[in-house]
């Protein structure tokens, strides 16, 4: 039966504005999506939530980045989320939005959550992956696993414009899986021996304060970590398995460079055909995203640096062959905070909204 607070939302005129819930308003990802919301004509922020800082005006915490209407930032409650809300955005630790997630539905209130508690179709493999959480949140909600709907608009578009429910991919997800699905979706290249090197600034380790990043610690220096076993790594293999149509495996490797946003992913995977060239690669991705102002594709040995894509929505992509080995290598930058988390979340409530999904996203980089 059809939802009718999702009836009358898709039923809106280009000069409604929906009211936007944002929870965990604070941190880097919430702080993006405010100032989204804030420049969107068609949006405005209903209410923010957040623990810490509750009681607290949000002009007054961040002057930098005022709000026209100033709200006092609130402890996430349901009711007072649903009493103000079409929609809510979630930028959460994981874990703590299952803690609101089903009442939210409950109540017809339209959720995208940007941390990992629905990116899975099993609740058991999100309990073996985020092992910790799974034991301090104790969740039944295997249906929502079932139902949600991944956030990659690039590849879900019609279902994130149906969906109740979208769970917004990851950063290095993002950015390794755009380059990589139109290969494997076309099977252009082996799926064994997939390799995903990956780099990103220190803004995707949150705003809480960590060792790791502090200045002293992290700058002049290049990290790797999760070496082997980091989260992402299930979570790109579940969305390659479904668009190859098969298990995959994937080597994946972060680091952290000393700057504070920005993702490089190098993608590398062994041609099926040894004939194929850069060119022959260029040609699928062109054709795969043509319609996606979110995706740009470079030509043929102009490589993406990450200031590139910085303050944007956009994923910079390039593609080379190494004709010794057959390896097809694919590279990838975004803005982790933007692409990859705040800015993905908009593009898939645009959808949901029934907007054009790059609308109020900034798509230009400011450069240098």
């Amino acid at each position: 039966m059809t939802d009718p607070k999702m009836s009358s939302t898709m039923s809106q005129s280009e000069s409604s504005v929906l009211r936007v819930a944002v929870i965990g308003a604070t941190g880097y990802g919430g702080l993006q999506t405010v100032r989204l919301i804030e420049s969107h004509p068609n949006f405005k922020i209903s209410f923010l939530g957040g623990e810490r800082s509750a009681g607290k005006s949000w002009n007054t915490l961040f002057p930098f980045q005022r709000i026209a209407e100033d709200k006092i930032i609130q402890v996430p409650d349901p009711n007072a989320i649903a009493d103000t809300s079409d929609f809510a955005i979630l930028s959460l630790p994981n874990g703590v939005a299952s803690t609101l997630v089903p009442d939210l539905l409950k109540r017809h209130v339209r959720v995208v959550d940007l941390s990992a508690d629905y990116r899975y179709k099993s609740l058991a493999q999100w309990k073996e992956v985020y092992r910790a959480e799974s034991l301090k949140y104790r969740r039944v909600d295997e249906d929502l696993c079932l139902n949600a709907i991944y956030g990659l608009p690039e590849w879900n578009q019609l279902e994130i414009s149906k969906a109740n429910l979208v769970a917004a991919p990851g950063c290095f997800p993002t950015a390794s899986l755009i380059p990589l699905l139109p290969f494997l979706k076309q099977g252009l290249i082996e799926c064994e021996g997939l390799i995903i090197d990956a780099k990103s600034g220190t803004s995707g380790g949150g705003r809480n304060p960590k060792e790791n990043l502090l200045l002293a610690e992290s700058s002049e220096s290049i990290t790797p970590y999760g070496v082997v076993g980091h989260r992402h790594t299930s979570e790109i293999e579940q969305m390659s398995a479904i668009v190859a149509g098969k298990p995959i495996q994937v080597q994946f490797t972060p680091h952290l460079v000393p700057m504070v946003r920005g993702l490089l992913s190098t993608v590398y995977s062994r041609l099926r055909d040894p004939g194929i060239t850069a060119e022959d690669c260029r040609t699928v991705l062109e054709t795969f995203y043509r319609n996606h102002e979110c995706v740009d594709v470079l030509p043929v040995g102009i490589y993406p640096a990450t200031k590139w894509a910085r303050f944007t929505n956009k994923a910079i992509l390039s593609v080379q062959v190494d004709n010794r080995t057959s390896r097809l290598i694919l590279m990838s930058t975004i803005d982790n905070l933007l692409k990859g988390q705040a800015g993905q979340a908009i593009q898939s409530l645009n959808l949901m909204a029934g907007y054009d999904q790059i609308k109020g996203l900034p798509l230009n980089s400011f450069y240098p």
